[in-house]
This record gives structure tokens, sequence and C-alpha cells, in this order.
């Protein structure tokens, strides 16, 4: 069984909700749609690590936990989804994700493992989700699709006081094979924001989606 998330890296994820750690080479990459983002350098990969505060004013907290975790329905909202569903593996519970590249790119796929936890923090409700690749996890590769072997994804999130989402996440994703890494970093600007916004739209439509169900 492989190791799964522990107390402190929860804790870790909603504190950067009240003391973001910004220390340690981020800078402030873009302002965008009420949220500042930032971006660590990675010497290894030469690619960026990102992380993003900021509110989600259309959204409440617990709607947005709901509709980041429903799978199924990011399959109707997520048009990059070519596949993507939870499964039993013989080590463990854990996602398989095929992304859709733009031609001439091949598709990538995920497999991570992923732990949501709703927490009372003095009387605050905040939602905690964390994943991370898996690559350990016996799916078997597909042919012209790459695996990514490196990725994480951490949202903590928690009510604003009004009627949106005050939000925390990071973000690294390595999709390796032979990208240049300029054109990974200027698609990484752009998809932030575009999850955001697109993230926001989800949240509008769940409830009329929920009752076609």
């Amino acid at each position: 069984m492989a190791l799964q998330f522990t107390d402190e890296d929860f804790q870790a994820a909603w504190k950067e909700l009240d003391e973001p750690q910004l220390d340690g080479g981020w800078e402030l990459f873009t302002e965008t749609m009420g949220v500042k983002i930032y971006r660590r350098y990675d010497q290894e990969t030469g690619l960026y690590e990102y992380k993003v505060f900021g509110v989600m004013e259309t959204c409440p907290a617990d709607l947005c936990a709901e509709v980041y975790m429903d799978l199924t329905y990011r399959k109707h909202w997520d048009s990059y989804v070519k596949e993507l569903y939870e499964k039993d593996f013989e080590e463990q519970r854990a996602i398989y994700w095929e992304v859709k590249y733009p031609f001439p790119l091949s598709n990538r796929d995920y497999v991570y493992i992923r732990e949501r936890r709703d927490l009372e923090v003095d009387g605050r409700k905040i939602f905690v989700v964390l994943a991370r690749s898996s690559p350990q996890t016996s799916c078997p590769e597909k042919s012209g699709v790459i695996r990514v072997c490196d990725y994480k994804q951490t949202l903590a999130i928690e009510s604003d006081g009004a009627s949106g989402t005050k939000m925390f996440m990071n973000y690294f994703d390595n999709p390796g094979g032979s990208i240049p890494t300029w054109l990974i970093n200027w698609a990484a600007k752009s998809g932030v924001p575009g999850f955001l916004k697109d993230m926001q739209k989800a949240c509008k439509d769940y409830k009329s989606y929920s009752q076609k169900k």
C-alpha cells in the first residue's frame, strides 16, 4: 500500500489561507479575476510550480468542494478530458485521467491518488483536497499517450464570509516528452485562469446537472 497523505500535509495546506508561504524563490506572476498567481522556477525541469491565492466570488465553498471532487461532472465541463475515472488497482484506489493535447502533440495521462478532508478549525469549516501522481500504481501505459509521473495539486478552500470561496491552490505538472519548456510555461499562464473560470461556471451549472442525473 502506497503512503497516503499525512495530517501535516493537510495542516500545511489550510495554513496557507492565513499565511501564504512565499519565501524561497516565489514571484508574483500574474493577477487575474480576483486571484494572484505566484510561480517558482524548478532548476531540475526548467518548469514552474504555481501557487494561487484569491476569491471565487460566485461559488460557495461547500459547492466548490463537491464540484472539484465530482469526476463524472468534470467530463461535462472540462473540454480537455478524454478519460477520467477512479478505480481499485492492485495496490490502492487511484484516479486515471487522460488529457487531450492539440495536434501534433501526444495526449498525456495521469495516475494519481487523491484525498479530501473537511476540517473544523476554530469554528471555521475548511475543505482540503490533496492529489499527487502515483507512478507505482499498476496501470499500464497506452501506446501514443505519454504518462505524467510528476504531478501534484493542493486545494484549500473556505467561505469568504459572503457567497464566495477563499482559496489556495498549489500546482506542479511536468508533462514530459519533447514539448519546449517555454510552451509549457506559456500554456500554464493561460491554463490556471482558464481553469478557475471554467470552475466558476461549473459551480453555477451544477444544480441543473444534478437534477438531470
